[in-house]
């Protein structure tokens, strides 16, 4: 039954779905991430059995990174890991946020599309597998999920998530929120025992025997978290521990020590309401890694930001071009840190040059392009010139130094990072908040170690645009502009580089016009996608076109061709196929050097693979002979000239993959050569992550 409901009732089916899934697979933790719209991320939507702030690092979660949950909704298939050993071979990244005994499960969410991927997790006690009624039950609850997200946006907008990801009772269903509630599942839960926090962290109770232990009175402590409400506990080591507890669901014991010298022993004992913990006097100092640290020491930075911090390092680590650095920057780092606005600019010229922004309007961005690094419109001059971080917390602060800043972003609070390398500016990254914030000094280490790091990503990412640049500038000069119009012939041409390496490779053709009443079309492939396979194309297309003429049989063509690539002793491999068309004599002479076979498809749709006895390779044998083999010219004809990028697939066979390709080009709607060639590479897959280039050649006759 449909309900009538809007948004909110659809989050509360979401929950209770979730909630039932958690419950009915035993797992302790479950998590629902939704597509954005843009399909590029993952956001977390909502969660159950654990506190929003343990999720942080991985809230915002891109699609094209390797993680459990973005390989379930990429490959739309179920992912299963059965261990912490296993996690860190598959997935590296999320190991080092999940550095935790445990198992778990991403399933896809797909219905009428793709929605999200369901994610659940189990102590490490669990068996290492997954049964077929295992899968079964998960299965069933993402159609569940799905079906509900399809009738709420049947309903209206659909759902999306909203300021954070919604927190689920799990368990009981009792929230530890009041200390009677607190005080039962505490007793239900241990012989006997002297506090309990909920799965946030916070104090939910406290015995007498606690508050003596330390040093504290309850009324004072209860809803606070005991790294901030006792400052002995404000370490890392501590946090971390609780951590580890409420994730893996297994016992966890560690030793503190309440200044002077009381030293206390902690055991943490999890469940899905909650942490009890037993504390005991001890007269035993742990070793020294887990020493004291004096109460008037520095608050260092919290466990939560050091696994986000290196969540966003690695992330960084994997960016390639300057739009994949600005992409994580407004995609995660911006909201990692609360923020609402981004502007990160790169330093040329003497000026602030604005390569990304997210949340200011395009006047705003107009005016703030191009300023002198020695503005003193903004603080980005100063804070890059002097490598200093500024940080505002209100407008007023900020109109001091600057009253023109706060009327011109309109912001409320502002973070100024200047990327530095080795010394050299590099540019600035701005954060900016819609309300006054204020700047811990936690939160502004670790914005300033990741400056460092975001300096260093951009820094490869600008070279890296640098070379592709000029690998994409080299491609385009060896391939022709432009085909030239031959009477009595159609055209069509694409050529797609491997995504993987330098976006550049060897695969060619031509077209050349041969007088009024011929042709000669060619299409070869140089071993590799790097620079030096693009040279060497840019010489066999060179030396075929020197020796084309209106007598030169494409036999002939082709062994000058391999004489003089002979000489130059190539390291690299060539296959080239040479077609000369006779308008006059209505045929078509093909000769070829270990190229795949073209394709050829007469006007009643019947399609086929012309036998085309080929040759050696180009450069090899010297002396090398090419056989000839002749066809009609049949008015609506099509051939297909193409490489082996666009129809080979790991472990199938070769003449498989061109019987798919002869197919899809009998199907295929021939009236647009363009369009056919559109359908030929989206039938053959390769639109997407590309191991080996892609050429592909259309001629159709037409006579008149």
């Amino acid at each position: 039954m449909t309900s009538t409901g809007g948004p909110a009732t659809g989050s509360a089916e979401l929950d209770a779905v979730l909630a039932e899934t958690v419950r009915r697979t035993g797992a302790s933790i479950g998590a629902l991430y939704l597509l954005a719209p843009d399909g590029r991320l993952l956001h977390l939507d909502a969660l159950c059995g654990a506190g929003a702030e343990l999720a942080e690092p991985w809230e915002t979660v891109p699609l094209a990174v390797p993680a459990p949950v973005t390989d379930a909704v990429r490959d739309d298939r179920l992912v299963w890991v059965g261990n912490q050993e296993e996690m860190a071979r598959a997935y590296p990244r999320t190991a080092m946020v999940l550095p935790y005994p445990l198992v778990l499960v991403a399933a896809p969410v797909t219905g009428i599309r793709r929605w999200g991927a369901l994610l659940l997790m189990w102590p490490a006690d669990r068996p290492p597998y997954i049964t077929g009624r295992e899968r079964a039950n998960i299965e069933s609850s993402c159609r569940r999920v799905a079906r509900v997200l399809e009738e709420s946006a049947d309903r209206g907008p659909p759902l999306a998530p909203r300021g954070g990801p919604r927190v689920i009772p799990a368990g009981t269903g009792r929230p530890s929120t009041s200390p009677e509630t607190a005080v039962a599942d505490f007793v239900e839960r241990l012989p006997g025992g002297s506090c309990a926090l909920d799965l946030e962290g916070r104090f939910t109770f406290l015995s007498t025997g606690a508050c003596e232990l330390l040093g504290v009175e309850a009324g004072r402590v209860l809803g606070t978290l005991p790294w901030q409400s006792l400052r002995w506990l404000d370490d890392p080591t501590y946090e971390d521990r609780y951590r580890a507890s409420v994730i893996s669901r297994v016992p966890v014991a560690f030793t503190a020590c309440r200044p002077p010298d009381h030293w206390l022993e902690f055991h943490l004992y999890p469940d899905a309401s909650g942490i009890s913990v037993r504390i005991v006097r001890t007269s035993e100092a742990p070793p020294p890694a887990q020493g004291h640290r004096s109460a008037d020491t520095a608050s260092p930075t919290r466990a939560g930001r050091l696994y986000q911090l290196t969540h966003l390092a690695a992330a960084l680590t994997e960016v390639v071009g300057v739009q994949d650095v600005i992409d994580l920057v407004a995609d995660q780092i911006v909201p990692a840190f609360g923020a609402q606005g981004l502007v990160l600019s790169t330093a040329e010229g003497g000026r602030l040059r604005i390569t990304g922004h997210s949340g200011y309007s395009a006047r705003t961005i107009q005016r703030l392009d191009g300023l002198p690094l020695d503005t003193e419109l903004t603080p980005a001059g100063q804070a890059l010139s002097t490598g200093i971080p500024a940080f505002f917390a209100d407008r007023e602060e900020m109109r001091r130094l600057y009253p023109e800043a706060p009327r011109l972003s309109g912001a409320h609070a502002w973070a100024f990072l200047p990327l530095i390398v080795s010394g050299r500016p590099v540019g600035c990254c701005i954060l900016s908040y819609d309300h006054p914030h204020r700047f811990p000094a936690e939160e502004r280490a670790v914005m300033t170690s990741l400056a460092g790091l975001i300096a260093q990503a951009l820094d490869r990412a600008r070279l890296y645009d640098t070379k592709q640049e000029l690998a994409r500038g080299l491609q385009e000069a060896l391939l022709p502009r432009t085909l030239p119009e031959v009477a009595g012939l159609a055209v069509a041409a694409r050529y797609m580089p491997a995504t993987r390496g330098m976006d550049i490779g060897g695969d060619f053709y031509d077209l050349i016009r041969l007088g009024d009443t011929a042709a000669a079309a060619v299409i070869g492939d140089v071993q590799g996608h790097n620079v030096a396979a693009a040279a060497l194309m840019g010489q066999v297309r060179t030396a075929v076109r020197a020796r084309t003429t209106l007598e030169a049989p494409p036999d002939r063509v082709l062994a000058e061709t391999n004489r003089l690539l002979a000489d130059f002793g190539p390291d690299l491999f060539t296959s080239c196929l040479y077609a000369r068309l006779d308008f006059t004599r209505r045929t078509m002479t093909l000769a070829s050097a270990g190229h795949p076979p073209p394709l050829l498809r007469l006007p009643g749709g019947d399609t086929r693979p012309v036998a085309v006895p080929p040759g050696p390779l180009l450069g090899i044998v010297p002396d090398a002979v090419f056989p000839v083999t002749e066809i009609a010219l049949v008015p609506g004809m099509i051939l297909a000239f193409y490489t082996d990028g666009l129809i080979e697939r790991p472990g199938a066979d070769l003449d498989d993959c061109i019987a798919d390709l002869a197919r899809h080009l009998a199907r295929a709607d021939a009236r647009n050569l363009d369009s056919l060639i559109d359908d030929l590479v989206n039938e053959a897959g390769t639109t997407g992550q590309r191991a080996d280039d892609v050429a592909l050649l259309l001629l159709q006759h037409r006579p008149g």
